[in-house]
């Protein structure tokens, strides 16, 4: 009876007895407790079929199914094994170019737009340890050192040519030689970026300055001036994130396809640095169990999790251009 009630509830709410998930014997359900539950279980299945979740679930089955995880540290130890000859480099760069233009190098400002980023718990170590080798390390940029720099350098953007290669399913046909010469040039490009933002940070607030003569009532350099560091620090990983996607894969992808992957890759690498340093502030113990190797370790961890969200952005792009093209 209790069963009949329920069904008679239904139709004088004006649903179709098939609308009803689950009939038990016993059961009292009446008319708003029933029409919730399949209101919300109407909105549940929206939710699944919306192709972005859709997405994100697929290249997390992708991730684990292609062991990402081990790519991810290969990428880590890569990236660890580079950062300081990428540094290095980029300072023999900036001190080429100072002598260019007979200027000083300020190297304190050109790590800090590297590691300015980076959780503070893990970018000191590092950073402490870099400034003693600056401070015995040449400036030239055509040296057998400087070279040597460079192409150690390459071998972290290779390692994350080959997830980026392997997340998109592309096939590289590029050669060895040529594989190289474009992970050179990404070097390249990322040592002058830094150098073009250092300089961005330089001149802007000088000519917001020289503007703030001609219009004093209009406070333009307290603004600004205090929200570029923020904004450069910002746009840097992006740049970068999307120059992975863009000319790393096997074949060039369209615009649309990169961009999903690559805003969520920096936002969820925001978090990442977030979370991971409240974790090493807090929570974890690093000095207890590696000692004098506590602020390694804690570099490698850290740049573990950003190799896995490289590659989930990845792989969230290759999701999401499939389900389009089965849609």
């Amino acid at each position: 009876m209790a069963g009949w009630s329920l069904i008679s509830s239904q139709y004088l709410c004006g649903r179709s007895v098939q609308q009803v998930a689950v009939l038990t014997p016993g059961s009292d359900i009446g008319c708003g407790g029933a029409t919730g539950a399949w209101m919300a279980g109407r909105m549940i299945n929206r939710v699944l079929k919306n192709i972005w979740v859709k997405s994100l679930w697929r290249a997390a089955q992708q991730f684990n199914h292609k062991n990402h995880w081990v790519m991810s540290s290969h990428i880590a130890m890569s990236m660890m094994l580079a950062l300081f000859p990428f540094v290095l480099f980029t300072v023999a760069l900036a001190g080429t170019m100072a002598s260019v233009f007979s200027q000083g190098i300020d190297l304190d400002h050109l790590v800090d737009l590297v590691f300015g980023s980076w959780p503070e718990p893990v970018s000191t170590p590092i950073v402490s340890e870099l400034n003693a080798v600056l401070a015995t390390s040449s400036t030239g940029l055509i040296t057998v050192g400087g070279f040597l720099a460079l192409y150690f350098a390459s071998n972290g953007v290779n390692a994350v040519r080959i997830a980026m290669v392997q997340a998109y399913h592309d096939v590289d046909r590029r050669p060895f030689w040529l594989s190289r010469i474009l992970c050179i040039g990404f070097v390249i490009l990322g040592g002058a970026g830094i150098l073009f933002a250092a300089l961005f940070e330089v001149i802007l607030p000088l000519y917001l300055h020289y503007l703030a003569d001609f219009f004093p009532e209009v406070e333009l350099s307290g603004y600004l001036t205090s929200g570029l560091h923020g904004l450069v620090a910002v746009l840097l990983p992006f740049f970068a994130v999307f120059l992975c996607h863009l000319v790393l894969p096997g074949h060039i992808h369209r615009l649309s396809h990169i961009l999903p992957g690559t805003v969520l890759t920096v936002a969820l690498w925001w978090g990442a640095g977030i979370g991971f340093a409240f974790y090493v502030g807090s929570i974890a113990q690093y000095s207890a169990t590696y000692a004098g190797l506590a602020g390694a370790m804690a570099a490698m961890i850290f740049l573990y999790v950003n190799a896995a969200i490289l590659i989930f952005g990845a792989e969230f792009n290759n999701a999401l251009i499939e389900l389009r093209l089965t849609a």
